[in-house]
């Protein structure tokens, strides 16, 4: 575990701030004020760590539904990062492979202050971008093999649904930073930003929510349901009775996590199987929200809602033990929750359209949920059309 102070940061060059949820009109002078970077290998609980290195350095999260002002002056909020595996084992489920991104921390937390003057903009280092092939953590047939055994899993009882991932890795020549930023105008990204460290950096151009507050309740937005965005693949979705179950049936799964911290009866579905376009697939969407629980505080919400319903299955220690044992690489940056903290605030993206660089390679995740009904020739092509822009515009 790694931890810089203030006084390690403060000479280091003020650089603009890209971390998805940040406040728009703070990111052209934020500065980083402290540093938590955390690995599984160092123990511990991920939650309590984050929260209680959080107060430490000025942003109490302690009660989420306790009114609080930003200081525009003062700190200002933190990036957080926590990885599927990190969320897993907050959770006490398994934590699946080793990280093909070892340098990648499972936990990352960076406090930001203001500065008195606009940070001066990003330049790339000079020289210039190449990315090479992508190679396959798993070969298209070794992949529907998984899917067989999910299926085999909900035959037996098991589970109800597992989501299964995918890796793959291109090294690169040149500045990556510029690459992974451009994910951000992937269109709805919801979540597009970037947060990089000591030898890795992350690129996200996620749509989905996986918690947020947001008017005094906690509001999360799993996706389930994909096809291609066009008026046939949108009726096709809206009239598929595989594509409804699975979504209705991690829909639940939230209601149960966030019920888990929320006021008794709070609990509800604001929206449900709402089609919205990302890039070229049309996925399906739904809004569930609660009242937060008196006294509830970060590493609470964490530990119930981390890693995301959407990209574990039902029920979802269940699904985490069959991921762990069909998946042959770990999730890294991928499947994780990347974004914005502080007073009043929550707002953390599911790291799904998301992708990492370490000091030679790039590398991305992809996947889709198994149900009993699901084809495995086309669960592969699916979780290849939602790596397919990213893939593309990290090559650009």
């Amino acid at each position: 575990m790694s931890v810089n102070r203030p006084d390690g940061v403060e000479a280091l060059p003020k650089t603009g701030i890209d971390v998805p949820g940040a406040p728009p009109e703070c990111r052209g002078r934020l500065v980083e004020r402290a540093r938590l970077e955390w690995w599984l290998a160092d123990g511990g609980d991920p939650a309590a760590l984050a929260q209680e290195f959080l107060a430490a350095h000025g942003v109490d999260l302690s009660d989420l539904g306790r009114p609080a002002a930003h200081d525009p002056h003062g700190t200002c909020g933190a990036a957080l990062f926590l990885s599927a595996a990190a969320g897993a084992r907050a959770a006490g489920g398994a934590v699946g492979a080793p990280s093909p991104v070892p340098a990648l921390p499972d936990l990352v937390a960076v406090v930001y202050g203001h500065a008195d003057a606009p940070a001066p903009p990003v330049r790339p280092r000079p020289g210039g971008w190449w990315l090479g092939p992508w190679r396959d953590s798993w070969t298209p047939a070794a992949h529907a093999q998984a899917v067989a055994a999910v299926r085999a899993a909900i035959g037996r009882g098991d589970v109800y649904q597992v989501n299964v991932v995918g890796h793959a890795a291109a090294g690169y020549a040149g500045d990556p930073l510029p690459a992974l930023a451009r994910l951000a105008a992937l269109p709805g990204a919801r979540y597009g930003g970037t947060l990089s460290g000591l030898g890795w950096a992350i690129g996200c151009a996620s749509p989905e929510t996986l918690v947020a507050v947001e008017h005094g309740r906690l509001v999360t937005r799993p996706i389930k349901g994909t096809r291609p965005a066009t008026p046939a693949g949108r009726r096709e979705l809206l009239a598929s009775a595989k594509e409804r179950a699975e979504h209705v049936m991690i829909v639940d799964l939230e209601r149960n996590d966030l019920a888990r911290v929320a006021r008794t009866g709070s609990v509800r579905v604001d929206e449900l199987f709402a089609v919205r376009r990302w890039c070229d697939l049309w996925q399906a969407e739904s809004t569930v929200s609660a009242v937060p629980a008196d006294g509830l505080g970060l590493a609470a919400l964490l530990r119930a809602v981390c890693p995301g319903g959407s990209v574990t299955g039902a029920p979802k220690l269940a699904a985490l033990d069959e991921i762990a044992a069909l998946e042959p690489v770990g999730r890294g940056a991928g499947m994780g929750a990347l974004g914005w903290v502080g007073p009043g605030r929550v707002d953390l993206g599911l790291t799904i359209r998301t992708a990492a660089a370490d000091a030679d390679r790039l590398h991305v995740w992809a996947g889709g949920g198994i149900t009993w009904g699901s084809d495995p020739a086309a669960e592969v092509a699916e979780a290849a059309a939602k790596a397919a822009p990213v893939r593309a515009l990290l090559a650009a």
